[in-house]
């Protein structure tokens, strides 16, 4: 055998999302690329140093190397956005020399990889053109040793505008198909957006949470592959039946062979402490091309994967060896959780359900939607993403939605998903546009989803494929799809609508039965079951934007609906004020700053009038503008645990929430609860506790409260629940309450009061009822109604006092409160420093302890110490 050949194999796999082979000899092209604009550019006139060769980053994109190069600035810093765009309009040449490693050059075939080209690009090898590449989400394999050298070899990779080149097909065409975002910097015509006939990540045109920057490059690892006879091409785990009893296992091998022999393929199944639990073995012979070798594997009682708050997540190893006839020994290795996934749709007396049932376990998804990490996809470290995931499981999350817009993420997000438990509904890459309809088209994105889900599918944390995001709802109802159908012939209508039933409803459908049968299909999001009307709210999953979007309803009307699924709902706010600080620099701001309306993209920066109406529909008018930044961000947490409480007291009937959004793609005004810099908002402490395993849902709407038991909890739990009407000082006017047993994995209606019934003649500027819910002496849950939004209630002034203390973890703050004091948001000074609570309510008398790391001594924490309340924030801002 010639293991000593082997060469950076386990790079070579973290790398490329595969499978690692022993017997696969690989070199790295990471290092010694250059960079440069195009021969005969036009914008080499304005842009010189860029003519001339530069260092580049592979993987990586033209603009972060420009940007490390210092010859266009950072698009995230100030208005610096617009600066950056002639740089997506320019065609870009990559080139790399390098040797041979012999042990790869002397392997009998050598392939060169490509793992991702941004988008439109030729690839040439010491002169000769290998491939023509069109697609971002794809990898690229083409054989290389012909025309490979003993000496120095030249590899050329140029890329071209993605927008100049659809443009200029474009403009022959007789209507563009409707999109998503107009650019703002006049660089396509209104109404005829390139991005529809892209494969490439449509954000990157322009959201409206983030920037315009239309990527190019190298964004995936580059590398050799050698090999002799055969290589191991995929390794991947069916479970077609999983239970209590055992795991009726797959395990398929896929050989690739360039000439007829005779193999050996075993597959051994390893338990999660290392144990051997099952092997299985089969010789068989084989001819030239490629193969799938099918081993049954059976493991009694499995230990199975369970989402986070319903079980643990064992992972178990599967090994492979392909021996050839001479001993030489392929190994491919696979990590994966075993679970049966069901997408339960039943009749049922509120029309047809949209349920995940994992291991036959109902699961009510907690969650939120997951845009793209940043604008420049090859700079998100693993460090990185995994913050973010800890940041969901910290906020009891157990789904996220990668939303179809962005890309499909590196194999370390969902390995860290696997690893917490983290469903994921992931969305193919279509964000809303029309798509064409012609065959080219989708023969293209056949072959995309089939290497993305299979290069995804043994991640059991994938929950569900889904077909695109809003393209089947957007056709049917928004104004502008509407205006286009009555532009065009009934003919071409038809063609249009009949391509995206092909592609959504066959060609994707059809590649994830052929591929991750053991994983749900559902054309689009919203969407409902067939015949249906899409974003219904008694089928299928639905998205929510009537409030913030269209007539900006007020955040009480969430309260009015109850989908069966709700995948989209959100409000927007501002980051805190360190991260605007960041972007906008030390000058004074407002509302209307340019600076701002730049980092707002919501309507073209008019985004911030409507978050400022927002605010001043619930609390008044702000003093200034952090005031306006602590508002919105209250705003925001209120108005998103009304309807995450709504919806979770609504189930069986509701059996999802995943709000608008979990993170930035960039800094500034969106729909997040973490923003770009890893830091929490409001409301990411608020989804703390309304996606605690116990709630008590208090929801007070058109005068009456309705309290509901919520438990996510797999056993019956007795606890204790009660309420008191009191005033912001204190005093106690009424209480009731009782035990009350927590039924598993159920909401639980336990009362209903009217406003008059409550407050018996009190003031209802002056008085609130506190609902608590209590394990033993534990206070587990609690909610505050009030009777009226705040800027009509008579809130005190609180005395808010402070004691600081270390313990072995870092600082311990006690805040100490006489009266009432709303949404305290505490500001240490540490922009990093991360806190164990925030953005709470604290009764009167009430004392709060709040642990604070931080790389700060507790001196200067003490000094830098800031506190925002809601009485004090709305009684200055009222302040003539």
């Amino acid at each position: 055998m010639r293991r000593g050949l082997a060469l950076l194999v386990a790079l070579a796999a973290l790398l490329s999302g595969s499978p690692s082979w022993a017997a696969t000899h690989a070199q790295t092209l990471d290092r010694g690329w250059q960079l440069r604009l195009a021969p005969n550019d036009a914008h080499a006139a304005r842009h010189p140093a860029a003519a001339r060769w530069l260092s580049a980053t592979v993987p990586g994109t033209v603009q972060t190397d420009l940007i490390a190069a210092g010859l266009t600035p950072d698009p995230y810093l100030g208005r610096n956005e617009a600066a950056i765009q002639w740089v997506g309009l320019a065609d870009w040449q990559y080139r790399l020399r390098f040797r041979v490693d012999p042990s790869v050059q002397q392997r009998r075939h050598v392939d060169l990889v490509l793992d991702g080209l941004d988008t439109f690009a030729e690839v040439s090898l010491n002169g000769h053109r290998l491939l023509r590449a069109d697609n971002m989400f794809r990898r690229w394999r083409v054989p290389a040793k012909a025309w490979l050298r003993d000496g120095e070899n030249t590899l050329v990779v140029n890329v071209h505008s993605p927008i100049r080149r659809v443009q200029r097909w474009l403009k022959k065409q007789p209507y563009a198909l409707p999109g998503e975002f107009d650019s703002a910097f006049g660089d396509e015509p209104k109404g005829r957006q390139s991005a529809n006939y892209v494969r490439k990540a449509a954000y990157q045109y322009g959201w409206d949470w983030g920037p315009r920057i239309v990527t190019e490059g190298i964004w995936q690892p580059v590398r050799l592959e050698g090999w002799d006879r055969l290589r191991v091409a995929d390794l991947h785990i069916a479970q077609p039946s999983v239970d209590a009893d055992a795991a009726q296992l797959r395990a398929q091998v896929t050989v690739q062979t360039a000439a007829a022999g005779t193999v050996q393929v075993r597959v051994d199944a390893l338990a999660p402490d290392g144990r051997r639990v099952a092997r299985a073995a089969r010789t068989l012979t084989l001819t030239t091309g490629r193969h799938t070798v099918d081993l049954p594997l059976t493991i009694a009682h499995p230990q199975r994967w369970y989402p986070a708050g319903y079980g643990a997540q064992p992972l178990y190893r599967f090994v492979a060896h392909v021996r050839e006839g001479d001993g030489d020994d392929h190994v491919a290795r696979r990590t994966t959780g075993l679970r049966r996934i069901e997408l339960r749709q039943r009749k049922d007396r509120w029309g047809r359900s949209f349920a995940f049932v994992v291991n036959g376990i109902p699961v009510f998804a907690k969650g939120a939607n997951l845009v793209p990490f940043d604008s420049f996809p090859p700079r998100v470290t693993t460090a990185r993403m995994r913050r973010l995931l800890d940041d969901a499981r910290a906020a009891h999350m157990n789904m996220l939605r990668v939303w179809g817009g962005g890309y499909y993420l590196p194999d370390a997000f969902y390995a860290m998903a696997d690893r917490r438990g983290l469903l994921i509904w992931q969305d193919f890459m279509f964000g809303g546009a029309i798509p064409p309809y012609d065959a080219a088209f989708r023969a293209n994105v056949r072959v995309e989803a089939e290497q993305q889900v299979r290069r995804l599918r043994d991640h059991p944390s994938i929950a569900l494929w889904s077909g695109n995001n809003e393209v089947r709802t957007s056709w049917e109802t928004w104004g502008d799809r509407l205006t286009f159908q009555r532009a065009i012939s009934a003919a071409e209508r038809t063609r249009i609508d009949q391509g995206m039933r092909t592609l959504f409803g066959r060609v994707l459908r059809d590649v994830v039965a052929r591929e991750d049968v053991d994983v749900p299909y559902w054309p689009g999001s919203p969407f409902s079951a067939a015949g249906e009307p899409a974003n219904a709210d008694d089928s299928g999953d639905t998205h929510f934007w009537n409030v913030w979007s269209g007539d900006a309803a007020p955040i009480e009307d969430y309260l009015d609906v109850t989908p069966r699924f709700l995948s989209e709902y959100g409000l927007q706010s501002l980051p805190v004020m360190v991260t605007v600080r960041a972007f906008a620099g030390d000058g004074p701001l407002d509302a209307e700053s340019p600076v701002l309306r730049a980092h707002q993209k919501y309507d073209g920066g008019n985004g911030n009038r409507r978050l400022l109406a927002y605010v001043k529909r619930n609390y008044g008018a702000p003093g200034d503008f952090a005031d306006l930044v602590y508002l919105s961000q209250a705003m925001q947490a209120e108005g998103i645990r009304l309807a995450a409480e709504h919806l979770r007291a609504s189930r069986p009937r509701t059996m999802g929430s995943l709000y608008w959004q979990l993170n930035d793609v960039w800094p500034g005004a969106s729909w997040s609860s973490v923003d770009v810099y890893g830091r929490w908002k409001a409301l990411q402490f608020a989804a703390r506790r309304f996606y605690a395993p116990l709630l008590l849902a208090a929801l007070r709407h058109h005068d009456v409260t309705r309290v509901t038991l919520v438990s996510d909890r797999l056993q019956p739990t007795p606890l204790r629940w009660r309420w008191r009407v009191m005033d912001f000082r204190g005093h106690v006017l009424r209480s009731g309450g009782g035990a009350v047993m927590a039924a598993p994995t159920s909401a639980t209606p336990l009362a209903r009061y009217t406003d008059a019934a409550l407050l018996h003649g009190a003031d209802p500027r002056t008085h609130m009822v506190v609902f608590e819910l209590l394990e033993g002496q534990r206070t587990v849950a609690r909610n505050l109604v009030f009777f009226g939004k705040p800027r009509t209630l008579q809130l005190p002034l609180p005395k808010l006092t402070v004691q600081w203390s270390r313990d072995a973890d870092g600082a311990v703050l006690r805040l100490h409160t006489d009266t009432l004091a709303r949404a305290v948001w505490i500001d240490v000074g540490d922009p990093d420093a991360v806190l164990s609570d925030n953005a709470f309510n604290l009764l009167p008398g009430e004392t709060r302890i709040v642990h604070v790391r931080s790389a700060h001594d507790l001196a200067t924490l003490e000094r830098a110490l800031t506190l925002r309340d809601l009485a004090d924030v709305m009684k200055r801002d009222a302040t003539p």
